[in-house]
């Protein structure tokens, strides 16, 4: 048994529920865990919250002596669902993009593509009040991620699915979140907790119980087994290097209200 307690940062959405459960159930894992959204998974490692953490993938580049660790993610091959762009014109006649304040991957993704790909120079606005989602104006866009994505599901004319966009303008799966550690952690840590991701990526059902996403309007199961892939592989790894390669920085503006 390890002496003390591993302090892992993980993120507060239902695209996380393996991992979590596997870390609940792992028998020789001691973990306290600190459930956030992914922009404070980030401030809970680098402030020194947390020893390991469901990193978002364009903040790896920046952290000081941290390793990638595990065969897991948060990714896909195709289409994610959870991290859209929503709007009520085509992507090319959006003028404003309001961004997930709860992001930092996603956000730095739609300046890939509207650049790459959609070909666009629009102005970068922070959404921090998400009620503003329900006056947009005709060329507004909305980037949106994780669970709140459900609920806006069929209520614009456009939905464009970020990891869907990514694969068409690059023929490549994407990583959102990668899990990482000091340099230094344990092996037994490091070993505790793959056996604790495959435990949970081996029993998605029994976590969506466990978590009470069995009782939502939308199927959480065909969402984890079928839009997610937890897999770190070296594809999604070349396609982080190219990610990272690209050096887009977007710098969203204050909201205009």
């Amino acid at each position: 048994m390890m002496a003390s307690n591993v302090r892992i940062a993980a993120v507060s959405y239902l695209n996380t529920i393996p991992f979590i459960y596997g870390i609940r159930h792992e028998g020789n894992l001691r973990a306290d865990l600190l459930l956030a959204p992914p922009a404070d998974c980030y401030r809970n490692y680098v402030e020194g919250r947390a020893d390991i953490a469901l990193m978002p993938s364009a903040m790896v580049p920046t952290l000081k002596s941290t390793s990638i660790i595990t065969d897991y993610c948060i990714g896909a091959n195709g289409r994610v669902r959870t991290v859209a762009l929503f709007s009520n014109v085509p992507v090319q006649q959006v003028r404003r993009i309001y961004l997930d304040a709860h992001s930092r991957t996603s956000v730095q993704l739609a300046g890939y593509l509207a650049a790459n790909l959609w070909h666009i120079q629009p102005e970068w606005y922070d959404l921090q009040d998400y009620s503003q989602v329900a006056f947009a104006q005709k060329d507004d866009a909305f980037l949106l991620i994780g669970d709140k994505v459900f609920d806006h599901e069929g209520l614009f004319n456009y939905t464009y699915d970020l990891s869907e966009e990514w694969q068409k303008a690059t023929s490549m799966p994407f990583a959102f979140a990668v899990w990482v550690a000091r340099k230094g952690t344990s092996y037994e840590v490091i070993d505790s907790l793959q056996r604790a991701f495959t435990l949970g990526v081996e029993s998605v059902w029994e976590a969506i119980v466990e978590e009470g996403y069995d009782q939502k309007p939308y199927n959480a199961y065909e969402y984890l087994t079928q839009n997610i892939d937890f897999v770190f592989n070296a594809e999604k790894h070349s396609a982080l290097q190219k990610f990272w390669n690209a050096s887009i920085k977007i710098e969203p503006r204050s909201n205009p209200g």
